[in-house]
């Protein structure tokens, strides 16, 4: 499978670099993705304004993904988190059946990269493999994804 949707980034100052280095790479392998910051390098700026700008753009696409950086990836999560039909998964270290089963049984469509804990190499290998691995559509996956939105709970 080949992801054909778009891949928002987006990083506050602790992921600049390794946002810059991803761009660089996914330009090269001709995918389709939107910046949405941070421009430069301000060790002062605050993630919630650039997250929020991937993770709004998300919400509203059934194809797109995203990309998010973070010092520990945490804080951007839950930042994505809030927003509906995003699910966002924390990313600190390459294991493949983490990141399979985070699109597999979840869906995830945002990747929440801990920029302090990988390698611009690992960071790039684990990526593409998040982008290639399709959902199931299992329907048990289905009805527990459904079961997410706050909108479906009761009270």
């Amino acid at each position: 499978m080949e992801f054909n949707g778009t891949i928002h980034l987006a990083t506050d100052h602790a992921g600049f670099e390794m946002k810059e280095f991803l761009k660089t790479a996914l330009e090269e392998l001709n995918y389709n993705f939107v910046d949405h910051g941070a421009d430069v390098y301000d060790q002062n700026d605050d993630y919630p304004d650039y997250i929020k700008l991937a993770a709004g753009a998300v919400s509203q696409s059934t194809q797109d993904r995203a990309i998010i950086f973070g010092g520990s990836g945490q804080g951007e999560a839950i930042v994505a988190n809030r927003y509906p039909n995003v699910r966002a998964t924390t990313y600190y270290h390459f294991n493949p059946e983490i990141i399979k089963l985070s699109r597999e049984h979840n869906n995830a469509n945002i990747l929440s990269i801990g920029a302090r804990f990988l390698s611009n190499e690992e960071m790039l290998e684990s990526v593409l493999f998040w982008l290639e691995i399709p959902f199931t559509e299992e329907e048990r996956h289905i009805r527990r994804i459904e079961k997410i939105e706050f909108d479906s709970f009761d009270n």
